[in-house]
């Protein structure tokens, strides 16, 4: 059987049938603890491999081994931490082609989006090695005479990252290389679903911390269940979790982390819309709706679940996007000849025959069927077919994002009914429009327009580059990661009043005598 070269990709990022689940840097850990994580592949069903699951002990290890890495870490200069990140981007150079691979394998995601999300890991450090050296704040004028005003930023401390499958190693990295150059260290807990892409990503930044010779704790790793998630959340001793996962995930992180009043960063689920106008342009409009609602099988945050068309054109729309369906090939993510892989696993099966179910039973319509793949070449149980079906807005089985390739399609008159239709969900993540319409396109971007947090003009929901802040509205979470300034989420701020004249003013002019 041609499993494509991912022996030698495992191999070659140092990942074994067995493999220690806790890492404090350059050190792997591994207690009296006999737990262990199994990876079996979405792809074939095969058992990729174990990871030891973090003990309390290890626990411990690797926070206080951070906390003390931090003291340190906080004192070199920006620009040093930068150069840091710079030799990262490199080696993941090197590594793009077996670590795209390995994402591919694990997760499920074809191979050209496996390469695409370690991309998306160097184009982060490439990033942050330039933000290394615009850490900058505001100089403001003081109202009383020989005073100057600015604000800085500093480092928080520990930032705990807890990611999800379906981007077992850009998240990461988009939080990691910004926290890096602010001055913070790391402690991730990859998903239990794809632990081996975790392994492989500390092996590779183990090199840089070797050839530096960086203290332990800069960068850790810890493997384990949502109790493990519930533990960092509940740590007093780190100041900022960044959490990607589901609403329901979300809103535990969330107030758990309130409570304490540390700071979270929210990546949240999604329920993504595309507005097609009667000045789309179809072959644009074609490509971004397939694309983005059966790209990694449907398990993005910013998977296109709604297809909302004027009208005027629906049929015109529906009979394409029927049309472009049946061209879909769907096997070994491995193979390029193939569009759609593998769910992540037999539970994500289930929840897609639910949702087609509850599609059916509240009147939907169907038009494109689903349904799920067995025999030669889908042994794993993982594969399905992508469906379309025509809905209701309202429908509750469209109110609630399911994690798989399932498109509804829905009608409208007027412009103002289509961006209500698109609001009109829990979630706010990703957004499109498709027109050529300069004045339906402003609409679109305006106060009264789209309430996501990614508003795009003839592009679909699916994809953003890292120069932009990615994030979402509503129960998506709020927070924001990547580009822009996303990086003041990492630091505390700071106002800074200095005084250098002789006397001491009080602000509005408040006399003070002694």
């Amino acid at each position: 059987m041609n499993n494509y070269g991912i022996n030698d990709a495992l191999s070659a990022l140092g990942v074994a049938k067995l493999n220690k689940g806790s890492a404090t840097g350059k050190t792997w850990l591994g207690s009296s603890t006999t737990a262990s994580i199994r990876s079996y592949s979405p792809v074939d069903g095969a058992l990729i491999g174990e990871v030891g699951v973090t003990s309390e002990q290890d626990y411990e290890t690797v926070i206080d081994r951070a906390v003390a890495a931090f003291k340190y870490w906080r004192m070199v200069p920006a620009p040093q931490r930068g150069e840091i990140v710079r030799q990262f981007g490199n080696k993941l150079r090197d590594y793009k082609e077996p670590l795209g691979k390995l994402v591919s394998y694990e997760m499920g995601k074809s191979y050209q989006e496996g390469l695409g999300e370690v991309q998306e890991m160097i184009d982060i450090c490439d990033f942050a090695v330039g933000l290394s050296r615009q850490l900058h704040g505001l100089t403001m004028h003081s109202e009383r005479p020989g005073h100057r005003m600015y604000d800085q930023y500093h480092p928080l401390g520990v930032v705990g990252i807890i990611s999800a499958f379906n981007f077992p190693v850009a998240v990461w990295a988009w939080n990691t290389a910004l926290a890096w150059v602010c001055g913070n260290v790391c402690v991730w807990k990859p998903s239990e679903k794809t632990p081996m892409c975790g392994v492989a990503c500390q092996n590779i930044m183990a090199e840089v911390l070797k050839e530096n010779d960086l203290p332990e704790g800069i960068c850790s790793l810890v493997n384990g269940d949502y109790k493990l998630g519930e533990r960092l959340t509940n740590d007093k001793r780190i100041p900022l979790i960044s959490a990607t996962g589901s609403t329901r995930m979300g809103r535990s992180v969330g107030s758990t982390v309130a409570k304490r009043f540390g700071k979270s960063i929210l990546e949240l689920g999604g329920n993504n819309a595309i507005i097609v106008t009667p000045d789309a342009d179809l072959d644009v409009t074609l490509i971004g709706a397939v694309f983005g609602a059966v790209g990694t099988a449907g398990q993005r945050c910013t998977s296109t679940r709604r297809l909302i068309i004027h009208e005027s054109i629906y049929h015109t729309v529906k009979e394409k996007l029927v049309a472009a369906y049946k061209q879909l090939r769907i096997g070994n993510p491995l193979d390029e000849n193939n569009h759609v892989g593998p769910l992540i696993d037999a539970d994500a099966v289930v929840t897609y025959n639910r949702a087609l179910e509850a599609i059916d039973e509240v009147g939907g319509n169907i038009i494109v069927s689903g349904g799920h793949l067995k025999g030669e070449g889908y042994e794993s149980g993982c594969y399905v077919r992508p469906a379309v079906a025509e809905a209701k807005n309202h429908y509750a089985i469209v109110q609630n994002e399911t994690f798989a390739p399932i498109l509804y399609l829905m009608k409208y008159s007027n412009l103002d009914d289509a961006i209500e239709m698109q609001n009109d969900v829990p979630q706010g993540l990703s957004s499109a429009i498709m027109t050529t319409n300069l004045r339906e396109a402003e609409q679109f971007l305006s106060h009264a327009g789209s309430d996501c947090g990614i508003a795009n003009v003839n592009i679909g929901t699916s994809g953003a580059e890292i120069g932009g802040a990615f994030g979402g509205e509503k129960e998506t979470g709020g927070g924001r990661e990547s580009g822009s300034d996303a990086w003041k989420a990492y630091m505390r701020r700071q106002t800074n009043t200095i005084n250098y004249s002789t006397e001491l003013p009080l602000a509005q002019g408040i006399k003070f005598d002694l």
